[in-house]
């Protein structure tokens, strides 16, 4: 039961990734699956105590760590559950400080979760921007490099609009900081530049190029974090902020359909799941949109299925990359064989984002839909029906079949390396694969936690018409892919996507700055040497001339000259007073005598 002593789960998981580092090494295991543990059951014991904790007066502003309701306990209780199995995963990675990295990851999106100020959440939304970076880093590539600080400028400038919507907000209203719904009837341009921070987050095209890089660069431990984590909180934030926006719809849309291309042409398996993270998020930003009660549970509910298989699918296809050194699908292939388990758990995993029946994403996705036909948006709900086909036909299908059965082109040294991965994987990988079944088979598990439980009450996905046309839609793509297999082959190319334009602008820009304006600059230095320094100095060096040789000249003259006079007069002093009477006398009757002269 909660006492009167509210501990943030943040707070637990920062503490832990400053000790972890420190522990001696035999220690470590033992304390990395405890922190986690912790910070779950702070979250259980908050459930059922709905109110506002954690609040601080700073500079004369409201910030407030815990605010507590239906809509944050489904999302904490989700990531903090996953910060779990993330950890378990990761128990073999040999350095600390990227689980430190991963914890910080963590306490920064359940500091968005649980904030109730704006301010607030700009602290811990800029925490996991430059935390997670550091699970790109951590590959220790030169392409990682590259791909995390282009990963660190895009949220950089995702933050920056946020913090500028923040502040034309703070000074519209008066200076209210209250993170809540933000006034979608009548948009304001605060409205659009934290919509804008809301979406880089949440991956909207074409703000989205930033999530299959990134992703796919990061390690295998941090990428089973970062798929959970980044936009799922962007959704959070959406749902909390902006449901009912009508533009959020057709983004969604988009995004869903958007998604599904790319990762159909995808010949790496990680970015294929990146690219289709964009996908599932299309749903959740969708019913975000649609805004009714039914819509947002529904992407409630798909963000926490979409946690539990997605990180199933990365730790799937992780592992694969960790046991034989790639992760592409045109030097993998028959790996049944080798990595048995591994493929159980991923096909669980593609079942479940197929939404497929008894598996999580068929009670989840269907509720988005089925909210898009209740308020006659039937264009979005046909769409977003149709983006379910080309979920199953890439996740379901292509990744397994081409990783495990399709013809075997992997290299000598790939095939000797192949086999199931260390037991903490398996372990994870497990307890994920579980929970998709269980939520899946046992609906009220998930359905009583969702922010709107009697209107979950009321549906009921298992109805014979949903079953059927889940069949149908499934069985049918199965037998496009086989009928089409040759032309799914993966082939090692690389897909241009909308990041071209900006990437393309960036050198436009360089050139720019670099001949023009750097040519410009150079000419303006030259003429300003020539016109202005050259003549400045000559005018310098008379001055300086003229300083010596005329002014020193005369003032130092005249003060050797009155130097030397005094120096005479001085030899004139003997010390006797009648000595002095008679030199003024004799030049007092000289004085006379000269004036006295005609």
């Amino acid at each position: 039961m909660m006492t009167d002593t509210w501990i943030h789960p943040s707070a637990i998981l920062l503490a832990g990734a400053v000790i972890l580092p420190c522990l001696p090494k035999a220690w470590r295991k033992v304390f990395m699956i405890m922190v986690p543990l912790l910070a779950f059951a702070d979250v259980l014991s908050m459930q059922g105590h709905n109110g506002v904790f954690g609040v601080m007066n700073v500079m004369d502003t409201t910030m407030i760590f815990g605010r507590v309701d239906a809509l944050s306990m489904v999302f904490a209780y989700i990531m903090s559950l996953m910060c779990i199995i993330g950890t378990v995963y990761g128990l073999h990675v040999e350095n600390p400080v990227e689980q430190s990295a991963a914890w910080v990851y963590v306490a920064g999106s359940l500091g968005v979760i649980f904030c109730g100020d704006y301010l607030t959440l700009f602290l811990f939304w800029e925490l996991m921007a430059f935390s997670s970076v550091f699970l790109v880093w951590f590959r220790r590539r030169k392409e990682s490099l590259a791909t995390g600080y282009r990963y660190l400028l895009v949220h950089t400038a995702g933050g920056l609009m946020l913090l500028a919507g923040i502040v034309l907000r703070f000074k519209a209203t008066g200076g209210d900081m209250s993170f809540g719904p933000i006034g979608v009837g009548s948009p304001q341009l605060y409205t659009w530049l934290i919509l804008a921070g809301f979406l880089l987050n949440a991956a909207v095209p074409p703000l989205h190029a930033w999530l299959p890089d990134a992703y796919a660069e990061a390690t295998v431990a941090g990428a089973v974090f970062m798929c959970a984590f980044t936009t799922k909180t962007a959704v959070y934030a959406l749902a909390r902020s902006f449901a009912g926006m009508e533009i959020l719809v057709p983004l969604g849309v988009i995004m869903a359909l958007y998604g599904v291309v790319y990762a159909v042409l995808e010949n790496d398996a990680r970015r294929l799941l990146a690219y289709h993270i964009i996908s599932q998020v299309g749903y959740m930003v969708a019913g975000v949109g649609i805004g009714t009660q039914l819509a947002i549970n529904g992407a409630c509910a798909h963000a926490f299925a979409h946690i539990l298989y997605k990180g199933l699918l990365f730790m799937g296809c992780g592992a694969v990359l960790q046991m034989t050194g790639t992760s592409k699908f045109t030097e993998l292939g028959g790996l049944y064989k080798k990595m048995p388990k591994t493929l159980l758990f991923t096909l669980i995993g593609g079942l479940s984002i197929s939404a497929f029946p008894l598996f999580s994403g068929f009670v989840t996705k269907a509720m988005i839909v089925a909210a898009g036909f209740e308020v006659e948006n039937y264009w979005a709900a046909f769409l977003l029906t149709l983006a379910s086909a080309g979920t199953f036909l890439h996740t379901g299908l292509k990744v397994p079949y081409f990783i495990w059965f399709g013809k075997n082109r992997c290299s000598k040294q790939t095939w000797q390396r192949a086999q199931d991965p260390p037991k903490n994987m398996q372990w994870a990988m497990f307890i994920a694969a579980a929970l998709c079944i269980f939520v899946g088979c046992y609906t009220p598990y998930l359905y009583d936690m969702l922010p709107y439980p009697q209107v979950a009450a009321a549906y009921h996905p298992y109805s014979a018409s949903h079953i059927a046309e889940t069949l149908q839609i499934l069985l049918f793509t199965a037998l496009g892919f086989f009928l089409l297999l040759k032309k799914l082959a993966p082939e090692p190319t690389i897909s241009l996507d909308l990041d071209w334009f900006y990437r393309k602008g960036g050198r436009l820009f360089y050139w720019f700055a670099r001949k023009p304006v750097q040519t410009a600059d150079t000419a303006v230095g030259e003429a300003w040497n020539r016109e202005g320094i050259v003549p400045l100095m000559r005018t310098a060096r008379f001055w300086s001339w003229f300083d010596w040789h005329v002014i020193d000249t005369v003032v130092d003259g005249t003060a050797r000259n009155v130097r030397a006079l005094g120096g005479k007069l001085r030899l004139m002093q003997r010390g006797k007073l009648q000595t002095s009477i008679t030199y003024m006398a004799v030049l007092m009757a000289l004085a006379l005598a000269f004036l006295a002269l005609p």
